[in-house]
């Protein structure tokens, strides 16, 4: 995305479409449950070109949990007033590029802790000698640039790509958490951040995000499209997934050009209850966006308004109250958002099929968003 100078405009929550017929007090839970992991995290100084005060968000957070705490119920209308008490809608304005929203899942997978005959396809732990280069809420921000290295003898290098991984790269190392079916599946599981694993006895097993290779995203769809194998309104999640399964040989050098390549770690106790976005966040359904990091803190309120993505809700239009919770190597620019949908089967096909416009609107601390805050800068 090149430079540019954006704006966030104070407007009126009347100026939002739908504001007040969402569920607010869904809002609400998804704001507490990254209040803890935010104030954990700790004060950060504000960037050029994001939106609002990471410090004063903080202090909103505060204000959240001692009122959970005083375990007096919190309604649809209370949560209405906190939002409208503490925070004012931004509408951002001077961006070059327009607003998209798309959608991510945990998918559910079919694995085994050992290797045999139909489980072959190795699920890795982080390498000991991977070296984050920038905070982990940060990959996709500055995803341009090599994110983690590899500590060798001689000094940081790039760590091994995809085809480097999977042609041995890492074998032997004693690093193999889990055994997929398919390569496929497993390709898709990075993409995605995270899974469900049901292994041969019944028992299911959540795994998550722990570090990459560090080489920016490629989109094989895009590759897809580009060599005149798929057109641009053929694809989705499932037409791809058809493509490259049906073929297992001509998909293994089509998703090698995406050099990116997730490592895991298993989820147990009160973690391993909802797969979990950037600082340990809990995902929530229809209510955790992805978004860039270079805009938005992780916590910041941010309402979406899609009005063509008419899939995600009963109502057919998604205007919608969401928080920032997690962050992708593919969500770059002010108004790009990335929806998780939940997790399953239902939830991919819903988060599959979602590339629609839309526009987001920031909640600032009402204290900083009165006057008309222009910033340069940008991915």
């Amino acid at each position: 995305m090149t430079p540019s100078s954006i704006s966030f405009e104070p407007i009126s929550f009347d100026d939002l479409p739908g504001w007040r017929d969402d569920n607010h007090l869904a809002a609400w839970n998804a704001f507490l449950v990254s209040c803890g992991p935010v104030l954990k995290a700790g004060p950060k100084d504000a960037k050029p070109g994001s939106a609002g005060s990471p410090q004063e968000l903080l202090d909103i957070c505060a204000r959240a949990m001692a009122i959970a705490k005083s375990k007096t119920p919190q309604t649809i209308e209370g949560a209405r007033t906190f939002f409208e008490a503490h925070f004012r809608p931004n509408r951002v304005t001077g961006s070059d590029q327009p607003g998209l929203l798309t959608g991510y899942y945990e998918p559910v997978i079919k694995g085994s802790r050992t290797p045999d005959e139909v489980f072959k396809v190795p699920i890795y732990r982080r390498p000991p000698d991977l070296v984050n280069m920038v905070p982990e809420s940060e990959r996709g921000a500055k995803s341009a640039a090599l994110t983690h290295k590899r500590k060798t003898s001689r000094g940081l290098e790039p760590y091994f790509t995809r085809s480097e991984i999977e042609e041995g790269g890492l074998a032997g190392l004693g690093l193999e958490l889990l055994y997929l079916k398919d390569a496929v599946d497993a390709f898709f599981m990075q993409v995605q951040g995270s899974g469900r694993i049901e292994l041969p006895n019944g028992d299911k097993v959540r795994i998550t995000y722990d570090g990459k290779n560090g080489y920016p995203y490629t989109s094989i769809g895009r590759v897809l499209i580009d060599d005149g194998h798929l057109t641009a309104d053929e694809m989705s999640l499932k037409t791809l997934k058809k493509w490259l399964k049906a073929d297992k040989a001509r998909a293994i050098p089509v998703m090698r050009k995406n050099h990116s390549y997730v490592f895991f770690k298993e989820l147990t106790g009160e973690q391993a209850k909802a797969p979990i976005g950037v600082n340990n966040i809990p995902l929530q359904p229809l209510r955790s966006l992805a978004v860039d990091t270079s805009y938005y803190a992780i916590g910041t309120p941010i309402y979406v308004d899609a009005p063509q993505l008419n899939h995600a809700t009963p109502s057919g239009q998604f205007h919608q109250l969401m928080i920032a919770h997690d962050v992708g190597s593919a969500i770059k620019g002010s108004e790009r958002g990335d929806i998780y949908f939940g997790s399953g089967d239902k939830a991919g096909r819903l988060a599959g099929i979602t590339k629609q416009p839309g526009h987001l609107y920031a909640l600032l601390p009402i204290d900083r968003s009165h006057a008309h805050k222009t910033v340069s800068g940008g991915p």
